[in-house]
């Protein structure tokens, strides 16, 4: 998983990959602007890259780090960017084949969607990486992501503990047409009603759009104006105009503070860390844009080299797991929680967000 605008220059000051790994680019049909993707090595094994979408910070962060953790893997990158349109992702595919790249590296947002783009790379002998999202068919050589399912469970910890099992809590639902979204909705679904039946979900489609996740946030503040708690899955997309709105509407208390709305977030961008750090909010769990860069890298290149890989811990700090998709096969990196003061929450281990190692703050 991955503000509703980019603030490209905030997201290369974060990133510890060199200067010149973001710039700014035209923008993409009229919204915020596009993030440029190194090249990576210049005599390196060329590899397709598609970005997914330009409205995230998340995004751009990963985008940011690709280009020289591709360098690094001996990777060079030709790339495109689908902007969260299926078809799109099809024709860049199509593209990326007519100028012989030797594997792809994709994210796509709508995984039952992919399916054409997939067997078109599978038609070429193309092997696909998928980053963040698993296809619901399958068809990839390596999904690279961290457990999502763990996401909504976690968040629902936090929430339950914090609110000690009593009140309302509003959560953004990601596009449930995407594994993330389903994975994150169905698992927070399950902990609140078996964990903390006392306390009251009031489910917020959003299609992973920011914008209507605070129409519908506002929409419930006036039913519902004894909501204490939200859970908002992708803090990229969701995080900016929901602190905008609580505090048009006089409901961005502090943590600590007689009305403070507690709130729990997933992506792990520095706006975030700053927000918990600040009190804003209370937690996000951290998906590792850097490690997705990576590993995205690294498993187009071991495509490319034939080699095999088995379920089991790597010698990254993450296992390697068999979706039961096709033999489809997923590195699930890891996504620690962070809270402001780390430490246990209920059953949770948490940092806090100065840890070393958070992608956010370019550690």
């Amino acid at each position: 998983m991955k503000t509703a605008r980019i603030l490209v220059a905030a997201s290369c000051a974060a990133l510890v990959v060199g200067a010149a790994a973001c710039t700014r680019e035209p923008t993409n049909n009229g919204g915020a602007p596009a993030v440029k993707v190194g090249t990576g090595a210049e005599n390196g094994v060329l590899v397709g890259a598609d970005q997914p979408r330009s409205d995230s910070d998340f995004w751009s962060a990963y985008a940011g780090y690709l280009g020289p953790k591709a360098a690094q893997a001996g990777v060079k990158l030709e790339n495109t960017s689908s902007d969260n349109d299926a078809n799109r992702l099809k024709s860049n595919v199509d593209t990326l084949l007519s100028k012989n790249v030797k594997a792809i590296v994709m994210a796509p947002q709508d995984t039952a969607a992919v399916k054409p783009a997939i067997a078109a790379a599978a038609a070429k002998n193309v092997p696909v990486i998928s980053v963040d999202t698993r296809p619901d068919s399958g068809g990839a050589y390596m999904v690279v992501r961290a457990d999502n399912r763990a996401y909504g469970t976690k968040s629902c910890v936090f929430l339950g503990e914090t609110l000690k099992g009593t009140g309302k809590v509003v959560e953004f639902q990601g596009d449930l047409s995407s594994i993330n979204g389903r994975d994150r909705s169905e698992a927070f679904a399950d902990c609140m009603k078996s964990r903390y039946p006392g306390i009251k979900v009031i489910e917020i489609p959003t299609d992973w759009k920011g914008d209507r996740a605070a129409s519908g946030l506002q929409d419930k503040l006036l039913t519902d104006p004894d909501i204490n708690g939200i859970y908002m899955q992708a803090g990229g997309v969701f995080l900016q105009p929901t602190l905008a709105l609580l505090k048009r509407s006089g409901k961005l208390v502090k943590a600590g503070a007689p009305g403070h709305i507690t709130i729990v977030s997933n992506d792990g961008i520095k706006a975030e860390l700053d927000g918990i750090a600040d009190g804003e909010i209370d937690a996000t769990v951290s998906q590792p844009a850097d490690l997705y860069a990576q590993y995205a890298a690294f498993y187009a290149k071991a495509a490319t080299e034939g080699r095999k890989f088995a379920p089991g811990p790597t010698d990254h700090g993450s296992v390697i797991v068999d979706t039961g998709v096709s033999g489809m096969l997923e590195d699930q990196l890891p996504a620690p929680v962070v809270t402001r003061a780390g430490g246990k929450v209920g059953e949770l281990d948490t940092v806090a967000p100065t840890a070393p190692g958070l992608w956010g703050h370019g550690g």
